[in-house]
Order: C-alpha cells, then sequence, then structure tokens
C-alpha cells in the first residue's frame, strides 16, 4: 500500500532507452562488421562462415532491442495492474468504514464500538443478536478486504511469471545457448497463459504434477478471469483436442483420483470453463473461426475418459471412449456467460455429427451404462441435450435457437421433437455365455435440457426465475410455444390444421408426455404453461383470436400481444401429460396461475352491467370445470396421505410445505384474497371429479365445485361492492358453465377417433 509504484514507469523508460542504444549498436555492426562479408574485398569460404557467425550476432542485437521493449511494456502492464489493484483495495477499506466497521493497517475488520451513540452503545452491550450481526457483518468486510488483497498478490505472481519467462531464449536453434530472446512477449497475461498451459500439457500426458503446480494453475485461472488474451493464448496453445484432454483429464482426478481434491479438480474445470467462455465471445475474430473448425474435427473424435471407460467392469463397453463434444459440453455445464452465437454453433455443429439427413450418424453418442442421477449425471453422454440446458440460462438464444420463424424456416424444434433419435444407452442381453446387442433405451434424463430451453425459449426467463406479472408475449415465443403444444399433440406444426381426410390426426399428448420419456420434460412445460395462463384461459373459454378450434399458427403481433392458438383440446391434453407426476405440483402450478389470472381480472375489471358480469362468470366457471375435470383424470387420490392435512392452508404461489412456486405470475392484493377462496381446500372439487371418473358417472353434477364457485362470486362482490343479484347471477352463471367445461376436458381426454 506504500511502495511508489511510478519506480516501475520509470524503470520501463530505462529498458526503453536500452532498446534505442542495441538499436545504434545494431547499425554500426551491420555497417562495419557484418557488412564486411557482404563485399567483394573478402570472398571464398572465410567469408561465408564468417557471415554466418556475424548473421547471428546481428541478430542477437534485433532479440535484445526486442527483449528489452518488451520488459518495458511488462512492467508498465504490472503498474496499471497494481495501481488499479491497489485503488481496488483502499475502496473496499473506505466502503467498510463508511459501513462503520474499524479496519486495523493489517487490513483486519471490526465493528467500530467507538462510533456507536450511548443509546446505541447500551443496546449493542445487552442484545446477543446485535452483537452477532456486527460480528457476521465485520466478517463479510474480512472476507471483501482479503479478497482484493489477494488479487494483488495473484497479480504480482502472474508479472514474476512472465519477467522470468521473457529473458528465456525462445530459440534454441538461433546459433546462440540462452541469447536474447527474439520472440519476446510484451503481455503479462499471454506469458501466464503459456505457463499455464504447460501445466496442463502435463497433466494431459499422465504426469503427476505438484500441489504447488495445481495452486499456480488455480491462481493463474483467478488471476486472469475475464482476460480475452489469457484465455486465447491458453486455448490456442493446448488447441481443441488438447483443451478436450484436459477437461477429461481433470475429470478423470476429480471423480476417480483422490476424493480429497476432488474440489479443487472441478474449481479447475470451472475456471477452465470459464476461459473457455472469454475466449469465444467474440465469434468473428479469427481465433474463434479457428478454433470452431479444430472442435469439428475433435468433436467427433473418440477421447479416453477412466470413469466412462471402467462404467462396464466386464464385456462389451469396458474401456469405451467418449466423443469429443460430450467432453466439451460436460465441460461447459461448469462455466457461464457464453456467447448466444457460441452456443447455437455448438448445438449446430452436434446436430450435424448425428443428423442422418446432414449425413451424420444418430448413434455417435451411444455409450454402454447410464449416465443420469446424482452420481453419474454431471456427464453429458448426450451433448446436444446437454447444450440445450446450457442455452436455457440464456432466454434470448433459446428462443432464437427454438423459433421456427415465418415460414418455419427453422426446423431445430421441429427436429429435436419429431424427428431425433434420443436413446443413446447401448443395451445388452445375454443367453448363457453369449452377449447379444439389444435395443438402444435411454437415461432418466433425457430430454432435461429440452425441457429447459423450451421454458426459457417460450417464456423470456431462465428456469425456476420468480414469476413476474401476467401478459403476452413475442412472436418469436408465442410459435415456439404454439408449434410445440402441435407437435407433442398431432406430431406436426399446424395441429389437427394440416390433417386429411384419408389421414386424420389424433391427439395424444397426454399419453406421450406421461411416459418416462418425457418425465424429465414435464415439470418445464407446466412452469410455461402457467406463464400462458391469459392465453389459455381464453382458449377455453373460446375468447382467443383463433377460438376453441385454433389456427395452425400462433397470432403473432409482436412483443406484447403475441399469442398461442392451438385447439382447446390440444391443450388440455398438454396439461393432463405434463400433470402425470409422483406428486401435484406440476398440475398445482398450472392450476394457480389460470384461477390468478381469472382473480386479476375479476379485480380489475370494469363491470358495468350485468351482462359483463355474467361473461366473466361463464368464462371462471368454463376454465374451472375443464381444469378440475384434468386434475380428476390424475388420480389425485394417491397423494391423499401427503396433502390431507395441508388441504386448508394452500394459497395462490405456495406448495403445502409453504415453500413458494416458482414462476407462478405476480397478481395484485384484491385479486390474492379472492383466489385464495377459490383455492382453499381446492383439491375437494378436483377429487369429486376423479369420483365421477372411477363410476364413469360422467354426468354426475359436482356439488363440492359449485358451493366452492359461490363463495368465490360471494368473496368478489364483497372485494368489489357489487350489486348483490349481480354477484348471485355470476354465481349461477358460472355453475352453468363449470359442466360445460368439464364435458369438454373430459371429451378431450377420452376420444381417441
Amino acid at each position: 500500500m506504500t511502495t511508489d509504484l511510478s519506480k516501475l514507469t520509470t524503470a520501463a523508460g530505462k529498458w526503453d532507452d536500452m532498446a534505442a542504444e542495441f538499436k545504434k549498436l545494431e547499425a554500426q555492426y551491420r555497417r562495419d562488421v557484418h557488412g564486411i562479408t557482404l563485399g567483394q574485398t573478402w570472398l571464398g569460404v572465410s567469408a561465408n562462415a564468417a557471415n554466418g557467425r556475424f548473421t547471428v550476432t546481428l541478430n542477437e542485437y534485433k532479440a535484445a532491442q526486442k527483449e528489452a521493449k518488451a520488459i518495458a511494456s511488462l512492467l508498465r502492464d504490472a503498474h496499471t495492474q497494481f495501481a488499479d489493484l491497489r485503488n481496488k483495495v483502499e475502496s473496499v477499506r473506505d466502503d467498510a468504514v463508511k459501513a462503520r466497521m474499524k479496519v486495523s493497517e493489517q487490513g483486519y475488520v471490526s465493528f467500530d464500538t467507538s462510533r456507536l451513540s450511548e443509546g446505541e452503545r447500551t443496546a449493542y452491550v445487552h442484545d446477543p443478536s446485535y452483537q452477532e450481526s456486527a460480528r457476521k457483518a465485520a466478517g463479510e468486510w474480512n472476507q471483501a478486504i482479503t479478497a482484493a488483497v489477494k488479487a494483488v498478490s495473484d497479480a504480482d505472481d502472474g508479472v514474476r511469471i512472465a519477467l522470468e519467462a521473457v529473458v528465456v531464449d525462445a530459440n534454441p536453434m538461433d546459433g546462440t545457448f540462452n541469447g536474447f530472446n527474439g520472440q519476446a512477449k510484451d503481455d503479462v497475461e499471454e506469458y501466464e497463459a503459456e505457463h499455464a498451459k504447460d501445466i496442463a500439457t502435463r497433466i494431459n500426458g499422465g504426469e503427476k504434477v505438484s500441489a504447488q503446480d495445481l495452486a499456480e494453475l488455480k491462481r493463474s485461472f483467478r488471476d486472469n478471469a475475464g482476460s480475452k488474451e489469457f484465455s486465447r493464448t491458453f486455448l490456442d496453445g493446448l488447441g481443441a483436442s488438447g483443451t478436450l484432454k484436459f477437461t477429461n483429464s481433470l475429470n478423470d482426478l476429480a471423480y476417480g483420483g483422490d476424493p480429497g481434491r476432488k474440489k479443487d479438480y472441478l474449481g479447475l474445470q470451472k475456471s477452465l470453463a470459464n476461459t473457455l467462455s472469454v475466449a469465444t465471445r467474440d465469434t468473428g475474430s479469427e481465433f474463434y473461426k479457428k478454433f470452431r473448425d479444430d472442435l469439428r474435427k475433435a468433436g467427433v473424435q473418440k477421447f479416453d475418459l477412466d470413469v466412462a471407460g471402467d462404467k462396464i467392469p466386464v464385456g462389451t463397453g469396458h474401456g469405451q471412449q467418449v466423443r469429443g463434444y460430450q467432453s466439451l459440453i460436460t465441460l461447459m455445464q461448469q462455466g457461464d456467460g457464453y456467447s448466444g452465437r457460441f452456443l447455437a454453433d455448438v448445438a449446430d455443429d452436434i446436430r450435424a455429427a448425428e443428423d442422418k439427413k446432414q449425413g451424420g450418424d444418430p448413434d455417435i453418442w451411444d455409450l454402454r451404462g447410464r449416465f443420469e442421477g446424482k452420481e453419474d449425471g454431471w456427464f453429458a453422454n448426450d451433448p446436444l441435450d446437454g447444450v440445450l440446458g446450457i442455452m436455457s440460462r440464456d432466454p434470448e438464444t433459446a428462443t432464437s435457437y427454438l423459433d421456427p420463424g415465418p415460414g418455419d424456416k427453422n426446423d431445430n424444434l421441429k427436429y429435436l421433437l419429431t424427428e431425433r433419435d434420443w436413446n443413446h444407452v447401448d443395451t445388452s442381453t445375454w443367453t448363457g455365455n453369449i452377449e447379444r446387442t439389444g435395443k438402444d433405451t435411454f437415461d432418466q434424463d433425457v430430454r432435461a435440457g429440452l425441457g429447459l430451453a423450451l421454458e426459457a425459449g417460450t417464456t423470456g426467463n431462465r428456469p425456476g426465475a420468480e414469476g413476474t406479472e401476467f401478459g403476452r408475449h413475442s412472436a418469436e415465443q408465442a410459435r415456439i410455444m404454439h408449434d410445440a403444444v402441435n407437435y407433442l399433440d398431432y406430431g406436426a406444426a399446424d395441429g389437427k390444421s394440416g390433417e386429411d381426410k384419408d389421414h386424420p390426426r389424433v391427439g395424444k399428448a397426454d399419453e406421450l408426455l406421461a411416459t418416462d420419456e418425457y418425465a424429465a420434460v414435464r415439470e418445464s412445460l407446466a412452469n410455461a404453461l402457467a406463464d400462458y395462463s391469459p392465453d389459455m384461459v381464453d382458449i377455453i373459454d373460446g375468447d382467443a383470436p383463433g377460438g376453441r378450434a385454433g389456427e395452425k399458427d400462433a397470432y403473432a403481433q409482436g412483443d406484447d400481444d403475441s399469442r398461442i392458438q392451438n385447439s382447446r383440446s390440444s391443450l388440455l391434453r398438454v396439461m393432463r401429460g405434463v400433470s402425470e407426476a409422483d406428486d401435484v405440483s406440476n398440475f398445482e402450478r398450472m392450476y394457480q396461475a389460470q384461477q390468478g389470472y381469472m382473480s386479476q381480472e375479476l379485480m380489475n375489471g370494469e363491470f358495468t352491467s350485468d351482462t359483463a358480469v355474467t361473461n366473466q362468470a361463464r368464462k371462471v366457471g368454463e376454465v374451472t370445470g375443464a381444469l378440475n375435470a384434468v386434475g380428476g383424470d390424475v388420480r389425485m387420490d394417491v397423494h391423499d396421505e401427503k396433502i390431507s392435512d395441508a388441504t386448508d392452508k394452500r394459497f395462490y404461489g405456495y406448495h403445502l410445505g409453504g415453500g413458494l412456486i416458482t414462476g407462478i405470475p405476480v397478481i395484485g392484493d384484491g385479486a390474492q384474497r379472492l383466489v385464495d377462496i377459490s383455492l382453499n381446500e381446492w383439491l375437494s372439487g378436483v377429487q369429486a371429479e376423479e369420483g365421477s371418473l372411477s363410476k364413469e358417472e360422467l354426468s354426475r353434477g359436482n356439488d363440492v365445485a359449485e358451493d366452492k364457485l359461490d363463495a368465490y362470486f360471494d368473496k368478489w362482490g364483497e372485494e368489489r361492492h357489487m350489486n348483490p343479484d349481480w354477484t348471485d347471477a355470476a354465481a349461477g352463471e358460472a355453475g352453468q358453465s363449470y359442466y360445460k367445461g368439464r364435458e369438454t376436458a373430459y371429451e378431450a381426454l377420452r376420444s381417441r377417433t
């Protein structure tokens, strides 16, 4: 903190002066010594021999200038880094002091009680929670100052590495032994990258590197996080193939080596992933073009990975190798901040490697053994699904990648939902001692990345994000959602609209989504459908632009008013399919979201006549009837043990355990009070529908649901101070419309013609 950093720039100036002096000597030597061998006065073998020696010396004068200038540049680079980092240390210290902390000269932070008033000091002394809060705050400031000081130390080590390396002759064949460095670099980060590459190369070669080397590698990544120069130099030095070998080596050490050092190796993986992220952000650079070309080749090549090779102890599959793209996506899952173009390019290249229409091999990613769950799910045996999961962290990229576009010019969504081979697990059957190849199958996390990408791409939100206000969507988002529903239900983007009389289409989204192959997609789709509650309510009720029958394309009206236009029956089947799970959370999420939207419409709407009231009540009744019928078909009774004690405590946006349901859109206080009425013991109305289904008495009434609709509209009348006659009329209309909605749902789920 007290060092005079200007001495670095002063020294740099002297190194520049030295380079200038060497330039003068070079000119003199060229003229007075080297030049003699080029004239006509000295000819023959001795002249040729002398010319070779003199050329070496002349080049040394040039190399001396190069080295001196590089050292000057490194010293200036060091000055810039140290000055900036020292300012950050001072800034953190100042912020700590402003936060009523005391900072010693050694950087230790404690709560400054001397700045308390008499009353505050008394409260501090007698309040243990106050003391604990102060200690916690002081600890956080200690960590912040320690991190800032550590950054200076890291930078200092980086400069040391650069200054040690810049004076080493990089060309041992230039005629001198450890002469001046004619290939000296003028960037500290480049030398750090070269040093890190050397350690990584030794790890790739199977060498057991020291703890000091690993610590140095960790420091280099930490010190250069965000440095484009370091990242590109490091990756360029290893090449795409070397980078994939390095990540495989780290995974073998992490998952098959010393358990005590697993955290260190995974930390290096995360740093490597972020290095890749930084290096590939400028997708127009020459580095990017070359690295991507190298990845296309290395991505389909086979590499050793012990944790995969040892997956099958004996027989077919033992010693199996993995493909480069599997290793790449496994690595990328550890990082963040990738450019959208890079993610899309990687996805395109992976698809090209597997898509038969593009000359690829659908079985290229097949491996023996399962890579799923907490133990083995870290490995991206399905790289395309893996990169889709990474895309979901950047919703704009997910939207762009999946959007069919006007005229369905982009076929990524179609490929993923209707054409792709998702079975990447090879199997065997045994007859005695004879092993035969079985049918390919899938992991339990199959399509997990697809589900996340669909959620992000259709909503514009990262999966699991907190809910925002109800609204419409962009044209791009609506197109994805619309086509996805139709692909899932009918296997075609235009849904039932595109069928002909000789080839009628049968909607089977409920059956398809209920299979194990789509288990990992269901929650994400439920989140997305909850976000589309305004569209779904309108479609179920018939108020949507495309009516209840729907249209073949989405209603694309820009960023503020685009909507899906699927048929009502398709949406109901998709809702039923995603509700097939071990708990009721998916159905509950959609149910609550649609109830929340309708409650908000009731609370915010302008009702100037009994007709306006009954029209809105009709919508509430019809949608509630459809929802309850779908829920009844899910067999809610199997969950009684879990939820019987909590049914009277449920309210909008919360699970039965009290945890917030992510993705539920936000509603106002009035709508919140209203929707609590409809959701209080909501399960009883759904279970009444289940009873009708189980006894095949579909025409039987649902007194429980009607009672709840009456209570709902009574509460609405109180909140809005409505005319009691209007409230009664609304409840009556809702009760009648309820049965229309439930019959619609029953028909959608039972019809298979």
